[in-house]
Formats: structure tokens, sequence, C-alpha cells
């Protein structure tokens, strides 16, 4: 019944704003006009159709807000009226009462607000889908920001995600597409991700997880936690002072160096990606500042962190492998990787793989931004999957996402970034990092304390694996001979190590010495 109840208010919503119009004039064909004349007759549709579409969406909901917030990053695909529109909903959707924000500040602390804080402003600073933001200061006098979750959110979510997994499995069963487009891993992906969002403690967590990464990096602030003030449904935080990254005259003024700015926003996705496979998803321009404070000028200020992605090894690995290739426009690899990978059936001919993935990359390389549309060669990227059944991945559709929203930034800064350019020396040295002597010696660091633990034990576990399976007893003159030799096998292994290690340092000077010495 509330799956009705809610699908009749989707299709008011969208009647009743003209949402169908506004998808339909995009058509140029004679009789697709004929039909949109029709369904609004009677219907008075006197705003734009960048206002009708940015209310309908905020009328629909934190998910519908959502899409919007993707979109408007997307200028080059959008006409400008729509794209200006739809960045309202990155931090001015319409705000809730002050006095229910200030309600639901001293339930979560069980304090009144005047015993929180000497000051709290009342009008929120910015108001977004999930969760709106205020200015506060302690009683000791920091400056902070004091983030309160919409009430009621949870039920509207979990309505909406109850519709999406409907569809889904639907696609799934009707779709010949359905099996390779795995819908309802990627909607459980999508559920996952919002319910996360809705726990503000995750996203303080997220927030200082970011903040260690980015440590040393000298590229973006992030804000510190006040971990005694962070609830599920409020928490506070450093208040930061910057410029939204999309009012470019601003920035302007002050002097902000923008191809520096975004060849550093290239970096820092990058590093966060394949360095820390932990990266921020949600990077539209309502939650990215820049700041003109003299000690950190011209650095990036990143905000809400309520969606996080991450990767495993597996993927970070996969995913570089496959930069590296197109980079040096290798595509007989990327070809050969998709096969490894499983994400193509095993019989796929790698060469008419290769063939189809070259059409689609070649023309773009050595161009800038400004004339390469990424979401256009990931739409053709998609039709070619559609050709050889590759199997779409839901763990990288925030990636994907996320990839988009730094083009649209990268496009707004420096339309002249070569995108394969920035990227590629970034990629080259992580791999040399991962698979070179460097590589070898911090992975013998991280393993080091769990051999250390294993090796004095190996004896008694061979001892241990012999008793089950009935060649050893304990009286047996074996148990005795491993014991006397633990001493002597621990020696030994002590001097391998010692070796192994000397020699790799060895090496690795030798190889300084030759790259900086000469």
């Amino acid at each position: 019944m509330r799956h009705v109840a809610r699908g009749l208010f989707i299709v008011f919503t969208v009647l009743r704003f003209g949402l169908d119009e506004v998808a339909l004039s995009a058509f140029r064909q004679r009789w697709v006009r004929a039909f949109v004349r029709t369904v609004t007759l009677g219907r008075r549709l006197d705003e734009p159709r960048g206002v009708r579409l940015r209310r309908g969406l905020e009328k629909l909901g934190p998910i519908f807000v959502k899409f919007g917030q993707v979109l408007s990053t997307r200028r080059d695909l959008l006409p400008l009226d729509i794209a200006d529109e739809l960045a309202k909903l990155q931090d001015r959707v319409p705000p809730f009462p002050s006095a229910q924000a200030r309600a639901m500040v001293e339930k979560a602390f069980g304090r009144r607000i005047d015993d929180l804080f000497s000051s709290f402003d009342a009008e929120p600073v910015a108001s977004a889908s999930i969760a709106q933001v205020h200015f506060a200061t302690l009683k000791s006098g920091r400056e902070v920001a004091v983030k309160v979750l919409r009430p009621g959110m949870l039920d509207v979510i979990d309505d909406d995600l109850s519709l999406l997994h409907m569809l889904a499995r639907w696609v799934e069963r009707l779709s010949a597409d359905g099996k390779r487009l795995k819908p309802r891993e990627v909607v459980a992906e999508f559920d996952g991700y919002l319910h996360d969002e809705l726990d503000l403690v995750r996203e303080a967590s997220n927030a200082a997880q970011l903040r260690r990464n980015m440590d040393g990096l000298n590229l973006v602030l992030i804000p510190e936690m006040v971990w005694e003030l962070c609830t599920p449904t409020v928490i506070v935080m450093e208040r930061m002072r910057g410029v939204p990254i999309n009012q470019i005259g601003r920035l302007r003024e002050a002097g902000v160096d923008f191809p520096k700015l975004a060849r550093d926003g290239v970096t820092i996705f990058f590093t966060q990606v394949f360095r820390d496979g932990f990266f921020h998803a949600d990077m539209h321009p309502g939650n990215i500042q820049v700041s003109l404070e003299p000690g950190s000028f011209g650095r990036y200020i990143a905000l809400d962190f309520g969606i996080i992605g991450t990767l495993t090894e597996f993927d970070k690995e996969y995913l570089a492998y496959n930069f590296i290739a197109f980079f040096r426009r290798d595509y007989k690899r990327v070809a050969e990787l998709h096969v490894e990978s499983g994400w193509v059936p095993p019989d796929t001919r790698v060469d008419a793989l290769e063939g189809a993935i070259r059409a689609v990359c070649e023309p773009h390389f050595d161009r800038p931004l400004k004339d390469i549309s990424l979401g256009q060669v990931l739409m053709r990227l998609f039709q070619t999957s559609r050709r050889f059944n590759v199997e779409i991945q839901p763990q990288l559709v925030l990636l994907q996402k996320t990839l988009l929203n730094i083009e649209g930034l990268g496009r707004q800064l420096d339309p002249e970034l070569d995108l394969w350019t920035t990227a590629k020396p970034f990629l080259e040295r992580w791999m040399n990092d991962q698979i070179g002597w460097r590589g070898l010696l911090e992975r013998l660091k991280n393993e080091a304390p769990r051999y250390a633990q294993l090796l004095p034990e190996l004896p008694r576990l061979v001892h241990q694996a012999l008793l089950q399976q009935g060649l050893a007893s304990p009286q047996a003159p074996l148990l005795g001979q491993l014991l006397v030799e633990q001493r002597r096998t621990n020696r030994l292994l002590q001097w391998l190590l010692g070796g192994a290690l000397g020699f790799a340092l060895g090496f690795a000077a030798l190889q300084l010495w030759q790259r900086f010495g000469s």
C-alpha cells in the first residue's frame, strides 16, 4: 500500500510541475512535440522549466535531490538554464525551521542550547537534502559548524529505496541485460550509502579518516570533529572559511591560480582512490570550497563526508593497470585485463574487444578537457560493454559518479586541462611504489609482525598437523627432535630475513646512487 501511495505521489508531482514536459521537450520529432502539447493541455506551467525541475525534485525528496546534484555538475550535457537551477540543490534546499533544529540539538545532547554554545545562528548557512548546517561558537570561544539531520528522513528514503528495489527486480527479470547490469546489486550499494549518510557519527568518522589520509599532502583542508559533541543526528566540527568552488568570479578576483587548482584536484582524487582506496564520493560544488586565508591560500576545503567510496586492493590494482594501459594506448592490455578479471566471458575474442575500446578512446587523447566529454566516453563504453557482455561492477558505481563530478569541476576551473597527461605521472609513480622495491620493502614491513609471531610456532604447528593426520604421536621422537630444532630454525630464519633485508636495502641504495649520484 505504501508503494502505491508513494508511486501516486511521484506521478502527481511529475504532472504538477510539468517534469514530463521538461523531459520530452528535448526531443525534436514533430510527433513528440505534438504529444507534449496534448498532455500539457489544462496545466498551468508558467514557471521556467529549470525552476519547475528543481522544485519538483525538492518535492520528491532526498534521492531525487541527489540525482539533481549529480546532473548539476554536467553543464556540458545540460542547457545552462537547467544547470543553473539544479546547482541550487547543492546547498540551497529549503531549510526546516530553526526552532526545530534547536530542539533536535538539545534532544541529542540532553542540554539547553545556551548551555552548549555562547552563540548559535538561527539562519542555516547551508541546507541540503539530508541535513542543514548552522554556525555557532562554543563556550571556549572556538567557532564551529553544527550539522543537524533533517527530521523524518529515514521513512522517506526507505519508501523510495523500496520502490527502487522493486524496479530492480523487474529489470532483472524482464530485461535481456538484467544479469549483466546487476540492478539489484547496484541498488543495494546505493541503499547502503544512503543509510550510512543518515548516521552522522559515521560521517564524522569518515572525516577523521580522510583528514589523517590527507595529512601531509598540503592540498586539501578537512574540518576536525569535536568528538564530545557528535551523535547520530547532530555533529559539531571545526568551522571552515572558504569560497564555494563554483564562485569563479570571487576566486579569480582573489588571485587563485585556476590551472594549479585543477591539477591539484586531479592529484587529490587519484591519491584518495589509488593510494588510500578511500575517497570522497560526493564532490559536487556545494561540498568543495577554496581557502583564501593567508596560511592556506588556494587550498581545497572538503565538506560533507556522508558518502565515502572504498576500494579493495584488487580493485585498486585492477583499475591502476587499466588506467596505465589506457594512458599508454595499450588497448590490447585493457582487453586482456577485462578477460583476466572475469568482467567479460572467458571466450571473448581479445582482438575484437581491443578494436572496440580503441574506437571509443583514441579520438579523445591529446585533447584539452573542454573538447572531451567523459560522460559521452562512458556512454560509448557502456554501449561497447553491452556488445561484449561486460558485467557491471556495483562497487565501482560511486567511482564512476565521482569521476564525472571531477570532470565537471575541472571543466569549470581550467578547460585547457589535459586530464590524461596530468594523471599519468601520478599513476606511474603509484605503480612503481606498488610493484617496485619500495613496495616490496613496505609489504615486508607490514607483514613482519605477523611472521615474527608465526615463525617460532612453526614446529609446533607442523607437529599438530602430523598428529591430526595420524603420522605422529605425543610420545614420538619427532616431537623432541622438532623442539630441539626450533631454536636452530629461528636463528636460520633470522639470518635469512636479515640477509634479504640487507640485500634489498643495498640494492635500493645503489639505485638511488645511480639516479642522483652521477
